[in-house]
């Protein structure tokens, strides 16, 4: 029995050493490792940064009546284009019953005082024709009757106006009708027939009866980290792209920057305006969101690689170039502008070079 155990165990030990050789010999049999070689190109570098925003008019207003009151018409609709003076919509006064009273009151008395000036008028001129009086007493009379006159229609203009919001002699010339101030396209209506509408005072802006803006004019109004608002300048070329529109670009210009930041989700943010350079016949719909790429450096038409094929230590930057088959040697080369993904070579390459892929 013991015979046997002893002839099983040598046959496992055997088994166990022959089954290590061939793993051993397996090993030294891999295919060697073969790294892929790229060529370095010509073309563009654009070092930039983005800024988030929106696409608004640079001209927008807010149309408010001259008088408290209640809309009776609308005359627009979003959408419609205007011009400067056209009508927006039309309200009826709702006078308040203290001013009325009051204006009610004054044209009694200025009509009380006109019938006395225009009796003792008639009086005097009966006297003047038959020569009891002097020519200056007449005149003096004469001129405090056109007076009383003056002030009673003056008190029927003024309850007329507390009323109705327009005089007779004056219907073109109402605050009951308001008019756009500008020519542009109406945004927005937020009114309807019927509302109530108050004219802007010391203590209320008023009601907005419309929105009408140029949208000819077009700018973009973003936001620029702290960390890069100092890279850019005033004049500076943006390149917008519009969610809402695919496959387009637009162009712009940065007019300005903020002098001062806002906090937003722990980051000081700094707003910037840019001017949107608009083609004949392009039109963009106002408080659309968009990016801004604004373009910090560039170098045109140069050797460029990607970063990943630099290998750096202590400021220095190196590649390895392919000698021969499978061959590399290492050299140090000079950089310039990169853009996150491509970088340019100043000095240590050409184009006809093949560079070493470094395996991930």
């Amino acid at each position: 029995m013991k015979k046997v155990l002893k002839i099983l165990g040598l046959i496992i030990f055997v088994g166990l050493v022959g089954w290590v050789v061939f793993y051993l010999y397996g090993q030294t049999k891999k295919d060697p490792i073969v790294y892929e070689t790229e060529n370095a190109e010509v073309t563009n570098i654009i070092k930039k940064t983005v800024a988030t925003g929106s696409v608004v008019p640079r001209k927008e207003i807010e149309i408010k009546p001259q008088e408290s009151g209640i809309i009776t018409e609308l005359y627009v609709e979003p959408g419609d284009m205007v011009e400067k003076g056209d009508l927006i919509a039309k309200i009826q006064i709702i006078p308040e019953m203290v001013q009325v009273n009051n204006a009610e009151t004054q044209l009694r008395k200025a009509e009380i005082s006109f019938k006395n000036a225009e009796i003792e008028f008639k009086r005097k001129k009966e006297l003047f024709d038959t020569g009891v009086i002097p020519e200056s007493e007449y005149l003096e009379e004469s001129l405090r009757f056109e007076t009383a006159k003056a002030d009673r229609d003056a008190a029927e203009n003024n309850l007329q106006l507390i009323k109705e919001g327009v005089t007779s002699k004056m219907k073109n010339q109402t605050n009951t009708l308001i008019r756009s101030t500008i020519n542009g396209m109406v945004l927005d209506v937020p009114i309807k027939e019927g509302n109530s509408v108050i004219k802007s005072n010391t203590f209320n802006d008023g009601t907005t009866v419309a929105t009408v803006a140029d949208m000819g004019k077009m700018v973009f109004e973003g936001k620029v980290d702290e960390t890069e608002v100092g890279k850019i300048r005033e004049g500076m070329d943006l390149l917008l792209s519009i969610g809402a529109i695919e496959d387009e670009k637009y162009d712009a210009q940065l007019e300005s920057i903020a002098p001062k930041g806002v906090e937003e989700n722990g980051a000081i943010q700094f707003e910037i305006k840019a001017a949107v350079n608009l083609k004949e016949g392009q039109f963009i719909r106002a408080g659309y969101s968009a990016t801004a790429d604004i373009v910090l450096d560039r170098r045109d038409s140069v050797i460029a690689i990607k970063e990943k094929l630099i290998t750096f230590a202590n400021d220095s930057a190196f590649i390895e170039i392919e000698t021969g088959e499978q061959a590399f040697e290492k050299r140090l080369i000079q950089t310039g502008l990169s853009d996150g993904i491509n970088i340019e070579v100043k000095e240590g390459l050409s184009t006809e070079e093949k560079i070493k892929v470094p395996k991930s």
